[in-house]
């Protein structure tokens, strides 16, 4: 079979399996929101906690208990690490260092898991269990909290309450998460991932010889990171590391998990506004555009332009051989659009159009199909601008769903919009502008400037992933990429809510002959172009300063 054969099957294989698990999926996460009773375990911990689980907050109060309980989780995970040295299963590791610990303690309550440390070296059992495998389930159930608080706003009618943060964040945990965790992990493990207490350097003798055993709970770390659209890994390695993905097999459930959620929750939005065929024509914005991006990146890497790639006969350089090229760009097309961030390929050795292709991904705000809830109140957005300039260029008042979109509304959305491109370009301009900061590039030129613009890139989109050349454990860099990590995430957060909060409140408008359909190919169009036409104006002349030169070279 030829590798382009094997990777058109691959492809096809992960797009049925999503096709078939996105309405019982679905289904079951519009019944884990909008059900009215509550288990024995999640009444304990509202009883803990403090909370009245059946009154509802409105949009200032949800925001401001999704920011208080970030800023907990910080400070929480940021002692953990601080503290290494004295706390019991630390495998003899150091305290993490100051501005490696904040910039890990962000990294992973935003949902980015961007690593600016070799784990298998810093961090001891602990720190990895219940500091950053906790953050993998809770920073993902923050995500889904928001985007259903966002769906509760085009929902309900002249109200002021979104739900319960508290009670949407342990469903999601318990209900969601968690479940689909564990069997996840189980079949990691049957693929050849390791789940055990051992030391990384701990040698035991099997079979008459000596194996090398891995250290830490790999399988149940490795399905979580990727279920909650997480990034980080147990070793530097990552997903490219046989202890995290085995064979073919498992780089594929990896990459069906990583898209599972996201991909679902769309049903959920449908079912929730009480038309599924607005959750399909959100379904189908994301389908194209990953499709087009697996596509796009897969043939640009099977190419192999450049001059060693063509010299091999493959751009082989940076990926691993038990899976191919063209299982390395559906990862690597996977995880950056998505907020995932887990790697099996090194970005930085893509061919430049290919490197180009997954800071795209990134750029397009990772709304195809996006992180776990962060993906689907992105894309809605995206759905509430499309239906502004709609409305603009026929002179009507714009409405989506039923809700108008007046001043407020669409300065709430653009604010959204705009948060990340700010954070990316004045990032990438001071680092740029610092001679101490380039220092930190492995490569001058195009490639260098590269390096830096995906790294604020995946930052401030809470991705994880990197290329690789650029140094970025320094203080510099640790604090900058910490501040844009938190300002990506929790700015357009506190935005999306307050649109919630707006959307709640109005009577529903009747449709009339002038409403422009939502649900038909024709919208799903229009928001395709006014997304890739939105980033294009906002990153085209960076982009056209580093990769594309260098592809043009």
């Amino acid at each position: 079979m030829s590798p382009a054969l094997a990777g058109i099957l691959f492809i096809g294989s992960l797009i049925v399996a999503l096709v078939v698990t996105h309405r019982p999926l679905g289904d079951y996460m519009y019944r884990v929101y909008t059900g009215t009773r509550h288990s024995a375990v999640e009444r304990t911990i509202y009883r803990l906690i403090g909370v009245q689980p059946d009154a509802e907050q409105r949009w200032s109060i949800y925001a401001r208990s999704v920011l208080a309980f970030s800023a907990i989780s910080i400070l929480v995970l940021y002692g953990l690490q601080r503290l290494q040295d004295k706390l019991f299963l630390s495998l003899g590791m150091a305290p993490v260092p100051g501005h490696i610990a904040w910039n890990t303690a962000v990294s992973f309550v935003t949902n980015t898991n961007w690593q600016a440390y070799s784990g298998e070296s810093t961090m001891g059992h602990l720190v990895q269990m219940a500091g950053l495998a906790v953050q993998n389930f809770v920073s993902a159930a923050v995500g889904m909290a928001v985007a259903i608080a966002l769906v509760r706003g085009f929902a309900r009618r002249q109200a002021d309450e979104l739900g319960n943060f508290w009670v949407d964040l342990v469903r999601g945990s318990i209900r969601v998460l968690l479940p689909i965790a564990f069997v996840g992990a189980l079949v990691l493990v049957a693929g050849g991932l390791v789940q055990n207490f051992a030391a990384p350097h701990e040698v035991a003798t099997l079979t008459g010889g000596t194996q090398a055993i891995t250290g830490g709970p790999v399988a149940s770390q490795e399905i979580i990171k990727e279920l909650g659209t997480n990034g980080g890994g147990f070793y530097n390695a990552n997903s490219a590391h046989p202890f995290e993905n085995a064979t073919s097999w498992t780089n594929w459930v990896e990459i069906f998990a990583i898209l599972l959620i996201p991909f679902a929750l769309p049903r959920t939005f449908g079912r929730i506004v009480g038309d599924n065929r607005q959750g399909y024509a959100i379904v189908a914005i994301m389908g194209v555009l990953a499709v087009a991006s697996v596509s796009i990146l897969t043939a640009l890497e099977m190419a192999h332009n450049g001059t060693v790639p063509q010299a091999v006969g493959a751009a082989l350089e940076g990926k691993e051989m038990r899976f191919g090229v063209p299982n390395s760009a559906t990862f690597g097309a996977a995880t950056t659009l998505t907020s995932t961030g887990a790697v099996n390929s090194f970005h930085d050795s893509y061919t430049a159009l290919g490197g180009m292709i997954t800071m795209f991904n990134m750029m397009l705000g990772e709304v195809a199909p996006g992180g776990v809830g962060s993906g689907l109140y992105g894309m809605l957005v995206l759905a509430v601008i499309t239906v502004f300039v709609a409305g603009l260029m026929v002179g009507r008042t714009p409405e989506y769903l039923g809700k108008k979109i007046g001043s407020r509304e669409i300065k709430l959305a653009s604010l959204y919009f705009l948060v990340t491109p700010v954070l990316v370009l004045t990032g990438t301009a001071l680092a740029m502008g610092s001679a101490e900061q380039r220092a930190s590039m492995l490569n001058t030129g195009p490639h260098g400037l590269s390096e830096v613009l995906y790294a604020f890139t995946s930052a401030s989109n809470n991705n994880g992933s990197a290329f690789g050349g650029l140094t970025v454990n320094t203080p510099w860099y640790d604090t900058a990429l910490g501040l844009c990590m938190a300002l990506g995430r929790f700015l357009p957060i506190v935005f999306v809510l307050a649109l919630a909060g707006s959307l709640a409140r109005q009577a529903p408008v009747p449709a009339s002959a002038g409403t422009l359909p939502t649900h038909r190919p024709q919208f799903v169009g229009m928001v395709v172009g006014v997304t890739i036409i939105l980033v294009a104006l906002t990153f085209l002349p960076a982009l056209a300063l580093g990769p594309l030169a260098e592809g043009i070279q």
